[in-house]
């Protein structure tokens, strides 16, 4: 089996550039997966206050459960791949959206750029926006929680 040693590089440098902790791809019956290490201290400042204060592994299960619980509200929108998030098409325009926006489906949420493409996340169903649970420039997973619309 050969191994694509520039893409493995060109992976760990996608990681560095965008704060995620690891990335994973597939070409066929190929997988490649690149990962990093993330010390506690990195984590603890990522956290909450209130989490933060909590023990190392506290920290860790509180978030997780806070997120699946999120990731399961009927009106989540999920992000649809890793990448990082935009909240405003332009860094000196206004949001796309904010709590309580009225939205209607197919309008545009954010913006999740993965490997230099842009790609618009659009509001499943129209409603209400109760909860943007993403800052801005922040590095997301593929299947995390984004917005919630009732």
């Amino acid at each position: 089996m050969h191994v694509d040693q520039e893409l493995i590089r060109d992976l760990a440098a996608l990681l560095n550039e965008t704060d995620l902790t690891e990335i994973e791809v597939e070409d066929g019956d190929r997988k490649i997966k690149v990962c990093r290490n993330v010390t506690v201290a990195a984590a603890a400042v990522a956290a909450p206050a209130a989490v933060a204060a909590a023990p190392a592994g506290a920290a860790g299960v509180e978030q997780a459960g806070g997120e699946a619980q999120a990731a399961d509200h009927p009106g989540a929108v999920l992000s649809p791949m890793v990448g990082t998030v935009y909240s405003a098409p332009e860094p000196e325009s206004d949001n796309f959206i904010k709590v309580g926006d009225k939205v209607s489906a197919g309008d545009t949420l954010l913006i999740v750029e993965a490997m230099k493409v842009m790609n618009h996340i659009h509001a499943p169903k129209s409603g209400t926006v109760t909860q943007i649970l993403v800052e801005n420039a922040q590095p997301v997973e593929y299947g995390e929680p984004l917005v919630i619309i009732e």
